[in-house]
């Protein structure tokens, strides 16, 4: 596909056929357009200060992107269209247009909004009416995202101003991190954030979440314009100002909560960081990640900090949630829920990551009297709540946990299939790298049946422009996308850069220097890269290994030269096998030496620096002085190999060292062989969707998003163990809580006694793990695994292949918290025992 014909030439053919229908196919008369190149803001001349302020953010956003400067006042004026705007309170004291809509909706609930339009003798108005301050700011966002704008012009389609909107959920906020690890955040100024939680507000957005000073971070970062207590103060002003919520997360991290002077000190400490601030409504308590009290101290401690803080915010709530309790904690933690007393200081219950219940089952077990608010993962892309379905091994390694990472379609999916438990959301973050996501959330908890598109449409046209409202939608779309089916099949990956470098070739110094364009851009030719990387290194190393595979051929094995004779210790062609060796090795370090797509990696690496200087995102650690790798520096992996290539090369340095051809020839066939099962057996690489095909795979991400009932797969980010193991440890199969891993073999020969031979890999070696047969025949009981991996063998019970087919269950520790990681395997061979074996 030529890049420059891409979304040009065909353009409607290609939308139609992804499913997507240009804004600027539909059907308008001139009569539907509204002109907006002359227009007056016209409020109440009694209207509250937020009211105010809704009518700024509408004239300031319009100016932004049409330099078209819009008046506000409280008189009509001719010759302009009037855009009316009030609230019911303010709506007796307007123009018959807001005063209309008053009346016609009268039982709008909170946050919602009324549109209109229409003309009367001074010419076209449009009326927005808010059932109270944040409504109409919703309305007047409504009304922006509507807007096409251009360069000194606007217009808006009048058929979009019709009826009325409010939200399906009374909570939907975000986590605002002003802290170190947040990897951009940290570099944000005040002006920045106001922007942001503008943003925000556009879409929806009614709550934002602070962070205190002291956090499970490091306490400063060389980025930072203010010391985190004056930005949190700062942060809360801003909030406050458009009228939206302001929560704050605050993890209990003291070691004892029992010791009633480290209780007095926390209620102190809380108490001095948060009456500095002009506006809080909510506390939220984590009971783990951080933390890790006992409930009964824990709900102590809370009730004295909502008796102090009440001080000096009346109507500050208090949350909690029983992060990673294990069963007896959270047994513990539901009975004091049910006491009476606890309901006359506890407002809520968040339910969050490292949760031993389901959403279902922790509503059916919380009293129906509290409140639960959903804290959900949204930033991470592995060893999270959500993480990336199948995701491919090869982003993994390199993208890592805190990519930049639009998930339109399957944030929908968590939406719809979680937050009808709950009032809402206020999002786990930690960083602007989800930023779509966020926007996706805040739409979808206004209106959850609306399709992800029309979101990404809307997010595509306020902030990149209307020029790029369906291509950059589809490029958001299709980003995901490049996360589905193995990489090294996925073609689309190319697709969706030639739709980016299309726009790219259009793009105006305004969108170029626009960071959520830089950001959309930066993952295009970073999937690119890896992929090519793929392809490239994946043939070396087919090469390689052919290059090995003549020692199977005729004549590499050691043979006796002449009858009694012991076997040579050389092969009988004579040839040394370190000519193979080398000959393979220096295929494998092509990739070091002609390394593929460079064009592909400079335009990366650019745009990483682009971000630095738009929004300070580290991308590297020692160039941008990011906080870790881990910590979204994923500049730092872009060349992590992505291929058996390192471990390869570390076996053929090994087996060098050995003595004598002959012995070179066995490790080498050795080594080719490492996965074969044999005879009669069967293998199976758990952490690779394509090579399992005795695994059970459970329900899938859709129903199934935190993977509660599904086995996933989860990775070794950032790759610690680099050429001392194959690929297939540093991914490996995984399921959460008491739940199993599980395999099922048929056509087994009832006569024949089996073994298995296993890899448990995994990030956490201190974790026993039992395996089972059948459900009822254990294999071995809850044992530690081989650390460092290593395969481990054991006998199955011949009764449990006595009906010619086998079912294997893993498990861990029954009754654990934390984050319900432990029962982690790599790799099964499952293989005939031989006679000699037996005896």
């Amino acid at each position: 596909m030529k890049r420059r014909s891409f979304l040009k030439k065909g353009t409607t053919a290609v939308l139609a056929a992804s499913g997507m229908q240009p804004g600027w196919l539909h059907a308008f008369t001139a009569e539907d357009w509204i002109d907006l190149g002359r227009v007056s803001i016209v409020l109440s001349s009694s209207a509250a200060a937020r009211e105010a302020t809704a009518a700024r953010v509408l004239a300031e956003e319009s100016r932004k992107r049409c330099e078209l400067d819009w008046s506000i006042g409280s008189k009509a004026q001719s010759g302009v269209v009037n855009i009316y705007a009030g609230t019911r309170a303010s709506s007796g004291k307007l123009s018959l247009p807001v005063a209309g809509l008053a009346a016609a909706n009268r039982a709008l609930p909170a946050d919602g909004f009324a549109l209109q339009a229409g003309s009367d003798a001074n010419g076209r108005w449009i009326a927005v009416f808010g059932a109270d301050e944040r409504g109409l700011l919703f309305g007047i966002g409504k009304l922006l995202r509507s807007i096409v704008f251009s360069r000194q012009a606007a217009k808006v389609d009048a058929n979009l101003l019709k009826g009325s909107s409010s939200p399906r959920y009374p909570i939907r906020g975000h986590q605002l991190g002003y802290r170190p690890k947040t990897n951009a955040y940290d570099g944000w100024s005040v002006d920045m954030w106001d922007q942001y939680i503008r943003d925000l507000a556009v879409f929806g957005t009614n709550v934002i979440e602070l962070m205190p000073p002291r956090t499970d971070d490091l306490p400063d970062s060389p980025h930072f314009p203010l010391p985190q207590a004056r930005m949190m103060v700062e942060m809360s002003r801003i909030a406050d100002s458009y009228g939206l919520d302001v929560s704050v997360w605050y993890p209990a991290m003291d070691k004892d909560y029992s010791d009633p002077h480290t209780v007095e000190a926390a209620v102190k400490e809380w108490g001095d960081v948060l009456q500095t601030l002009p506006r809080v409504d909510a506390i939220f308590v984590p009971g783990g990640d951080p933390g890790d009290t006992d409930p009964k101290d824990l709900m102590a401690l809370l009730e004295k900090q909502k008796k102090n803080i009440v001080r000096f915010h009346p109507k500050a709530q208090m949350w909690v949630s029983p992060q990673g309790f294990n069963e007896a904690w959270m047994t513990e933690f539901l009975d004091i829920l049910k006491q009476p007393h606890t309901e006359t200081w506890l407002d809520g219950v968040v339910f969050g990551p490292q949760s031993r219940l389901s959403p279902e089952e922790f509503r059916r077990t919380v009293p129906k009297h509290y409140p639960i608010r959903l804290y959900p993962d949204i930033t991470h892309s592995i060893s999270c709540q959500y993480p990336v379905p199948d995701w491919d091994i090869a982003y993994a390694l390199t993208e890592g946990r805190e990519i930049i990472n639009p998930r339109p379609e399957s944030e929908t999916d968590i939406v719809r299939v979680v937050l009808p438990q709950t009032q809402g959301f206020v999002s786990y973050s930690e960083g602007c790298n989800d930023d779509v996501n966020k926007f996706v959330w805040s739409a979808m908890g206004w209106n959850p049946d609306q399709a992800p598109v029309s979101v990404l449409r809307e997010f595509s046209r306020y902030f990149i422009g209307a020029r790029y409202e369906d291509g950059f939608a589809e490029g958001l779309m299709n980003l995901e996308r490049n996360w589905r089916v193995s990489l090294a099949t996925n073609a689309h990956v190319e697709v969706t850069l030639a739709g980016f470098q299309d726009m790219e070739g259009y793009a105006t110094p305004a969108v170029i220097q626009n960071w959520r364009w830089q950001q959309a851009l930066y993952r295009a030719y970073y999937d690119a890269y890896v992929r090519a990387r793929l392809l490239d290194e994946t043939g070396q190393l087919v090469r390689a290994r052919d290059l090995l595979r003549r020692v199977w051929q005729v004549g590499w094995s050691p043979l006796p030269s002449d009858i009694g004779d012991l076997p040579s210790s050389n092969p009988s062609n004579g040839l040394d096998p370190k000519v193979l060796l080398d000959a393979a090795e220096a295929v494998l370090n092509q990739s070091a030496i002609q390394p593929a797509a460079q064009d592909l990696r400079s335009r990366v690496t650019e745009l990483g620096y682009a971000l630095f200087q738009s929004i300070h995102m580290q991308l590297a650690v020692e160039d941008y002085q990011g906080e870790a790798v881990e910590r979204g520096a994923n500049l730092d992996t872009l060349d992590t190999p992505v291929t058996d290539a390192p471990w390869l090369r570390a076996q053929i340095a090994a087996i060098r060292t050995l003595a004598g051809p002959g012995k070179q020839v066995h490790a080498i066939r050795a080594l080719l062989a490492r996965t074969d099962p044999g005879p009669g057996g069967f293998y199976d690489e758990l952490g690779n969707i394509a090579n399992r095909p005795h695994f059970i795979p459970g329900p899938g991400a859709r129903k199934d998003p935190d993977f509660r009932h599904s086995p996933l797969i989860e990775f070794a980010y950032p790759d610690h163990r680099g050429a001392q193991a194959p690929l297939a440890w540093k991914h490996w199969a995984g399921s959460l809580y008491d739940a199993p891993i599980e395999m099922r073999y048929e056509g087994l020969d009832p006569q024949t006694t089996y073994k298995v031979r296993v890899v448990y890999a995994g990030s956490t070696p201190r974790l026993k793990i039992r395996l089972q047969a059948n459900d009822r025949i254990e294999v071995h009981p809850y044992i530690a695994r081989s650390w460092p991996p290593a395969p481990q063998e054991f006998i199955i019970p011949q009764e449990a292949t006595a009906e010619g087919t086998l079912k294997l269950s893993w498990t861990r520790e029954p009754g654990l918290g934390g984050n319900g990681r432990g029962c982690q395997v790599a790799e099964v061979w499952l293989m005939p025992v031989v006679k000699t074996e037996q005896k």
